[in-house]
């Protein structure tokens, strides 16, 4: 049904979505204080994903408050 429902997103959405999860995914990895300039690279990205994603739907939107559930389940 989610695959469905994703072919009937405007590609401009579709990408954006591909691209706030990737940078979620980097965000979530970069931990210590040598990533704070890959963080705010990413942080840029997803402003810019979230963007679009919030003109077509705001309930899309990537929140940065979501990535700490994240860091546990990569440790899992």
């Amino acid at each position: 049904m989610a695959l469905l429902a994703g072919r009937l997103l405007p590609a401009r959405v579709q990408v954006a979505i591909g691209e706030g999860a990737e940078a979620a995914r980097l965000y979530a990895a970069c931990r210590g204080p040598q990533y704070a300039e890959a963080r705010q690279h990413l942080q840029a990205r997803l402003r810019a994903a979230n963007k679009v994603l919030a003109a077509y739907s705001p309930g899309l939107i990537i929140r940065l408050a979501d990535l700490s559930g994240l860091h546990d389940q990569q440790g899992a």
